[in-house]
């Protein structure tokens, strides 16, 4: 059995403390003058931020002992990588931070600068998974606080970094555009993270993000702090890689400091930080540090480092260090320091026991009450409230949508999007392309020159950094409306979704948000040109994504009235949506016959909205045979295929589900019960598709009911006519309606 080093560590620094001699004339009263000659920290702030250190030592020796007796969760600690608070010494309380796992430090010290905090008994709150806990309540534990601008992080490979510089780029943007943010317009942005993850592709595009920023003038105020242990896990960085990297960065100024001298981490901090507010542009703190204690409380680190190895690490203490400095200076006595640290670990261990005894979270409706908050008339209301009028006037310049004739879908969803820029001030389209040329399929065309360059731009050609725009921009106050330009697209950053932006209000308690809807060219049957990357029909990855909204219209009036009620949902109650629009069906105008124009349509009423659940219900009758669910493409070749077969006397009621994610179940099931026969429609692949989830929410509602369902091929999309062949096919949704009716397989 391992040896625990935390009693190791812990006895190295009582019996080193207790063996001092006390310098002559301590303690020394001077508290204002500097630490040591010539550092610009005083005693004061040097004694306050060893407090703090040891604290968060502490902390993670108490992670350990409640682990003992089964009662902690969560042992990944801080030991080795105290001095990341210096960081919070040196930042403001209102600067945003979105902190590294093992940034306990950072936390800590930010929590001592607003009074009325308790960050000690959070810290086991959160370490015990106790409903008490106040940011997570008891979900995970994460270091986060509202009160210290300090949002819920999970990350352990940087994922967090993209919204980070978000974030900063939002700050310049709301200030120029007259906008109340949620902090000062001078505040910075921190962002820490391991030397490890900086080489994840995620964090490599936030670098690029916020470098390209800076290379085009446009203010980006992010401090990157990157606290370098030297492992990744088992695996060691390359010694001397990341000053390297880092210092050779363009667009990102390079500070470098020692971390296992907490007062010069200071020093180094105050000076990135003061760069940063000052000149508006990112720069990166690479602290060099060490790991204590291994990599968590289960991490046998000596299987893969040597006892020799180990023991030199814990020679290098920072805390320890720390401590000898300021007793040999005279500021303290060994004594006083001793009398510190067994204070702090008495409290810390009656919080621990405070702690477990706090309840815990019992009901499956508590756990998930914070995803995905819903109040119908509230959203509503939302929906229906219109514009401005003189504002909307002005925007389109007396040429008011609602005049022109029945237009195509992509028409119609401009004029959405103008109204919706109108009607929020805070909110901002962006992508790759949407600006000048107005998106590939031009449906963001002329917004930028109504609305001006603050709140429709184009950005780099990185997924992760656009979704990454949005979640920042979001969590400041701001109405995103990020494009992603195709759906294949997406998967190069979902993550962007699901570990960060849909999991924020869960992981926060719902006291952090990020309102956004994300709108993506999406699906197939696109004619001329494709390919797998142009027409892709997974949404696989999206359905399993909890607490977002997925949106598929199928006609431009009702992507109108259900990109209203998306852009209401976030705008309310912080809500993540994500829309697919129908590629195909963007320039659509007709239905059954060349130019007989069914399938374009007047811009909508303006306080016209599609609420959340409600389906579209097409030919219905009480003679109904067959009731075909289906959404996106799948209405318009249904719709077709059952004009056909009405002239054999086949009476077939064809559904548009519209909402993807949640699924509309009571509309299911009341559309199901009408025809007694059901028929999904799923263009879709058949593993990962919609018709999976469908059928069986069916299955378990009403059992009596046949289910039988058309799909897609588990098949990537080919190059020209081969795409209709894996596919779903007008013929095939013919057949599967006579198999249906026939009692057959579909």
């Amino acid at each position: 059995m391992a040896v625990s080093r935390a009693d190791i560590v812990d006895r190295q620094f009582v019996d080193t403390l207790s063996a001092l001699v006390p310098a002559p004339e301590a303690p020394r009263r001077d508290l204002d003058s500097p630490v040591r000659a010539g550092a610009r920290i005083t005693a004061r702030e040097a004694i306050g931020l060893f407090e703090t250190i040891i604290s968060s030592r502490i902390l993670d020796f108490e992670a350990r002992a409640l682990k003992t007796v089964g009662q902690s969760f969560y042992t990944i600690g801080s030991s080795g990588h105290e001095a990341n608070a210096a960081v919070a010494w040196a930042s403001r309380p209102t600067d945003p931070a979105f902190l590294h796992y093992r940034s306990g430090g950072f936390f800590l010290g930010r929590a001592r600068q607003v009074p009325g905090t308790t960050p000690l008994l959070d810290v086991l709150l959160g370490m015990v998974a106790s409903a008490d806990e106040p940011i997570a309540g008891g979900r995970h534990k994460v270091f986060g606080s509202l009160k210290l601008q300090i949002p819920p992080q999970t990350s352990t490979i940087a994922s967090h970094l993209p919204k980070a510089v978000g974030a900063a780029f939002t700050l310049a943007r709301q200030h120029r555009l007259g906008l109340d943010g949620a902090v000062p317009s001078d505040s910075i942005v921190v962002c820490s993270f391991g030397d490890a993850s900086s080489n994840h592709s995620t964090a490599c595009g936030a670098f690029n993000t916020a470098a390209l920023a800076d290379h085009q003038n446009l203010p980006c105020p992010v401090l990157f702090v990157c606290e370098d242990n030297g492992l990744g896990i088992s695996v060691r960085t390359p010694q001397g890689w990341l000053a390297a990297r880092f210092q050779n960065d363009p667009g990102i100024k390079y500070f470098g400091a020692d971390g296992l001298d907490p007062i010069d981490a200071m020093s180094v901090a105050r000076k990135a930080v003061d760069f940063v507010r000052t000149t508006r542009r990112p720069a990166l703190l690479h602290i060099r540090l060490v790991r204590l204690l291994g990599h968590a409380g289960s991490d046998v680190e000596q299987l893969y480092r040597t006892a020799a190895e180990i023991e030199a690490t814990e020679a290098r203490d920072p805390v320890l260090r720390m401590g000898i400095e300021l007793a040999r200076e005279g500021w303290l006595t060994p004594t006083q320091i001793l009398a510190l640290y067994e204070e702090t670990r008495a409290r810390v261990r009656a919080l621990g026991q405070e702690a477990i005894r706090r309840p815990k979270l019992t009901k499956a409706s508590d756990v998930m009450a914070p995803l995905a908050p819903y109040d119908a008339a509230q959203v509503a209301a939302e929906a229906k409230r219109v514009p401005d009028e003189e504002a909307r006037n002005q925007f389109w310049k007396g040429r008011l949508p609602e005049a022109d004739r029945p237009r195509h879908m992509a028409m119609l969803l401009n004029r959405c999007l103008g109204d919706l820029l109108v009607k929020y001030e805070n909110a901002m389209i962006f992508g790759e392309d949407v600006a000048r040329k107005g998106g590939v399929y031009h449906v963001t065309a002329d917004l930028q020159k109504k609305a001006g360059v603050g709140r429709v731009f184009n950005t780099p050609l990185d997924e992760t950094a656009i979704l990454g725009l949005a979640i920042g921009a979001g969590q400041l106050g701001m109405l995103p409306m990020p494009e992603i330009q195709y759906l294949a697209y997406l998967h190069n950053a979902i993550d962007q979704l699901r570990g960060e932006a849909g999991s924020l209000q869960f992981f926060s308690n719902g006291q952090f948000r990020n309102p956004m809807v994300v709108r993506i060219a999406s699906l197939a049957y696109q004619k001329g040109f494709g390919g797998h990357f142009h027409n892709d029909n997974s949404v696989g990855a999206l359905r399993e994504i909890p607490g977002i909204w997925m949106a598929c219209p199928s006609n431009g009036r009702d992507a109108v009235g259900m990109l209203r009620t998306l852009v209401a949902a976030a705008h309310v109650h912080g809500q993540v949506g994500v829309f697919l629009e129908p590629i195909a069906r963007y320039m659509t105008k007709d239905l059954y016959a060349d130019k007989d124009g069914l399938w374009n349509h007047a811009y909508p009423a303006l306080d016209f909205a599609i609420p959340f659940g409600e389906v579209g219900v097409y030919n219905a009758t009480d003679k109904d045979q067959l009731t075909v669910l289906t959404y996106g493409n799948g209405v318009w070749m249904t719709l077709r295929v059952a004009r056909r077969l009405e002239e054999e006397g086949i009476r077939v009621r064809t559904i548009d589900l519209r909402w993807l994610q949640p699924l509309p179940l009571e509309a299911m099931v009341a559309q199901a019960r009408a025809t007694g026969r059901v028929l999904v429609v799923d263009e879709c692949r058949r593993t990962g598709g919609m018709a999976e989830g469908i059928m069986a929410s069916l299955a378990e509602r009403c059992p009596d009911i046949p289910l039988s369902r058309v799909a897609g091929d588990d098949c990537y999309i080919p190059l020209g006519a081969a795409a209709n062949l894996v596919l779903v096919q007008e013929h095939d949704i013919e057949s599967g309606i006579r198999a249906a009716l026939s009692g057959g397989a579909a």
